[in-house]
């Protein structure tokens, strides 16, 4: 018997995506995490508000409007994503010295300046055409799409880090710092995969019929969605972890006059 599901595989996606990220919330709240992951906590609330925007929005205002909704959205991600990576490495290099935490930092910085500057084509700035509203909205895009990228080199060069010396400082195995750490670090090794293959399969491609059109399409979509179901287990990976306490977590005595321990005296 054939079953007729009516949800394409992007809605799928979506609402697992979504409902996952609604749960981190309430783990990262509930859980009392937000105190120590304040910008984490802020960059999940901002991917449940773009998603709700990206699938709510869509088809229900005119476009100009609501591509700028996205992209502004798409650059604030990009700010808050700097910062989680900031907070990620002040949590794991908190006993480091300043001087070797400026090292690293400026080396980390080079390092992804530099992959990014060669990867794939720049526009040229001269045919942007800033001072029309069509012209500003591609240079957000720009800013948005080179800024995930950015951050998804950060995120890789810090997550290495953490994973190979985490532990001489405050970011052992099983601590929260790394758990989170290495969800991003996941996610970003995707991103960029997902990028690189993109851009590599629209240089090749040359369809010369509408079948290998969207044969190519189809490829293209499929890359998209193997990404996105990398990031929902990132999703499940933090909420599992977040949800425990780390190890060596100092468990709440309990006082002298309790009545289990008054009960006990008695007897």
């Amino acid at each position: 018997m054939h079953l007729n599901w009516g949800f394409s595989t992007r809605q799928v996606l979506w609402t697992l995506t979504l409902s996952a990220q609604l749960v981190l919330l309430v783990v990262l709240l509930g859980r009392d995490r937000v105190r120590r992951y304040p910008w984490f906590t802020a960059a999940a609330v901002l991917f449940a508000l773009r998603l709700m925007a990206e699938m709510l929005l869509a088809g229900r205002m005119a476009m100009l409007p609501f591509q700028e909704i996205l992209l502004t959205l798409g650059d604030l991600a990009v700010v808050l994503g700097l910062l989680v990576v900031v907070e990620m490495a002040r949590r794991a290099f908190a006993g480091a010295s300043r001087s070797l935490w400026m090292v690293n930092a400026a080396g980390l910085l080079v390092v992804a300046c530099g992959v990014l500057a060669v990867w794939g084509p720049w526009p040229v700035w001269k045919n942007m055409a800033l001072d029309s509203l069509l012209g500003k909205l591609r240079l957000m895009q720009l800013a948005a799409q080179r800024g995930d990228m950015l951050v998804a080199l950060l995120t890789v060069g810090l997550g290495l880090l953490v994973v190979i010396f985490g532990r001489r400082f405050k970011a052992g195995w099983r601590s929260h710092t790394q758990m989170i750490v290495i969800g991003l670090l996941t996610a970003a090794i995707a991103l960029l995969a997902t990028q690189a293959a993109v851009q590599s399969i629209a240089k090749a491609a040359h369809p010369g019929s509408r079948a290998e059109y969207e044969q190519i399409l189809h490829l293209l979509s499929n890359l998209v969605n193997a990404n996105q179901i990398v990031y929902l287990a990132a999703q499940l990976w933090w909420i599992a972890w977040l949800w425990i306490d780390e190890p060596g977590a100092a468990a709440v005595p309990a006082p002298a006059d309790s009545p289990e321990i008054s009960a006990e005296g008695e007897q």
